[in-house]
């Protein structure tokens, strides 16, 4: 059996996140999956202490090198050491560089599973669409059935012709909504027009 390398990604500012992110690699790992959690596999282990100091170590630009040598790292485990990523959305808004991260594994090819047990949400309980355009799964609400989501997502791409399919797919489908949308007014739209705008986007997907 190929045992999948899932790259872990979300919040790692206080002990509870640290927590969170850690039970996610933990419950995937009990399933037999490989994991890269970057706060346990990475850099950061070495070098959190030191770039959270107060000192000013910047001043022989270490600092900027740490910082490069950390995104280089996370990308090269998103774009060729794993088969997909796990985007941990739980807080008041999801963490920024995971929202990074998550992006460059959709523009990548690689599936993109998002976990969310938290009742908070930006648009009255809806999620950002531009990040929960991400996924081609809905999010997952409990622990216990990540490993099954992140086994389909995994599956569904084995076959895929190229890295970039998804982000192919989803540039042709922005563009025929595009293309709908030019023939639109630009000023307020009235009911109809945004009924019919509804009715067209239903049809393209």
């Amino acid at each position: 059996m190929i045992k999948y390398k899932i790259y872990c990604s979300g919040p790692l500012f206080c002990p509870e996140e640290v927590a969170g992110m850690s039970s996610i690699a933990v419950t995937l790992e009990n399933e037999g999956f490989d994991v890269f959690l970057p706060h346990r596999d990475g850099i950061e282990r070495f070098v959190m202490d030191m770039v959270n100091s107060s000192l000013n170590i910047n001043i022989l630009g270490i600092r900027d090198i740490i910082d490069r040598a950390i995104f280089a790292l996370d990308v090269y485990q998103i774009v060729e050491g794993c088969d997909c990523l796990v985007l941990n959305m739980n807080g008041r808004v999801p963490d920024e560089g995971a929202v990074a991260e998550s992006g460059i594994a959709f523009a990548a090819g690689k599936p993109v599973v998002l976990y969310k047990n938290d009742f908070r949400s930006i648009f009255k309980g809806r999620d950002n669409s531009m990040i929960t355009g991400l996924s081609e799964f809905p999010a997952v609400n409990k622990l216990d059935q990540l490993p099954e989501i992140v086994m389909k997502a995994v599956s569904s791409c084995q076959n895929s012709p190229s890295v970039s399919s998804q982000l192919e797919k989803t540039v042709n489908y922005g563009k025929n909504i595009w293309s709908v949308l030019k023939h639109f007014p630009k000023g307020k739209l009235t009911s109809k027009d945004k009924n019919n705008l509804v009715e067209e986007i239903i049809l393209l997907s």
